[in-house]
């Protein structure tokens, strides 16, 4: 899954990317206001944690910024799914900020973030709270995310068929992770990529390269007795359905 992390302390935006990379998140900073607006502008996130004390702007605007792409995300013309989970390019949006104030904690959940964190915090209570932000936006708040034959435990990375644990890659449990995150919905080539590789795959010539990870993903998925939920559409992308 794919975190923004909007910091201006570089110790501390150092601190939580080692912290989030080692959690087996894809991660992206930026350190002031322009870079993350320029992000949040061409790419999509998951999960964006963002200081509201930023040294050129206010960092709920970021928040307002990112209410707007979700409302244009959800016209009905809308008809390709971008590189965030949901499919309407909305992330979990998680504040953090030194100032305790009520106002400011109520600003912030106004505007429509889904969490409040204060400097000084742990690292592990971070993680928590982005763990909780994504459960409720893309899976129901369940702990345990099903699909079919097919269950997933996003804390321990364990993947199921029918109660067997399948040996997965990371790149294939992420694969499967985002697929299964938008089951019934047309996956492109591009859109997978970045979310699984990061924001430089679109730079690259091609993403045929795909092919061989999706491939052995769903070799990997039969052969532990599962339907093939993966339907290829040529010259389009993906699509992940139980349905025939």
């Amino acid at each position: 899954m794919k975190i923004l992390l909007v910091e201006d302390e570089p110790a501390l935006l150092r601190a939580m990317r080692e912290f989030l990379d080692k959690e087996g998140y894809l991660i992206t900073t930026a350190a002031n206001f322009a870079t993350a607006s320029q992000l949040l502008n061409d790419y999509d996130y998951d999960c964006v944690v963002v200081d509201i004390g930023l040294p050129d702007g206010n960092g709920l605007n970021l928040v307002k910024q990112v209410k707007a792409t979700e409302n244009r995300a959800l016209l009905p013309d809308r008809k390709e799914l971008g590189t965030s989970m949901p499919g309407t390019s909305m992330p979990g949006l998680i504040i953090i900020s030194a100032n305790d104030s009520l106002d400011d904690k109520l600003v912030g959940l106004e505007l429509g973030s889904d969490d409040y964190i204060t400097k000084p915090f742990h690292l592990p209570e971070l993680n928590a709270r982005i763990k909780s932000v994504l459960r409720r936006r893309f899976f129901g708040g369940n702990k345990l995310i099903r699909l079919g034959d097919l269950s997933i435990d996003p804390h321990v990375h364990r993947v199921s068929v029918q109660e067997q644990t399948l040996d997965l890659t990371e790149k294939e449990y992420q694969l499967l992770l985002f697929f299964m995150a938008n089951p019934n919905r047309l996956l492109t080539k591009a859109a997978i990529a970045e979310s699984v590789w990061g924001d430089h795959m679109d730079m690259v010539d091609s993403h045929d390269f795909l092919y061989t990870h999706i491939k052995n993903l769903r070799r990997k998925l039969m052969d532990g007795g599962c339907p093939d939920y993966l339907k290829t559409r040529y010259g389009a992308g993906y699509i992940f359905t139980t349905t025939a």
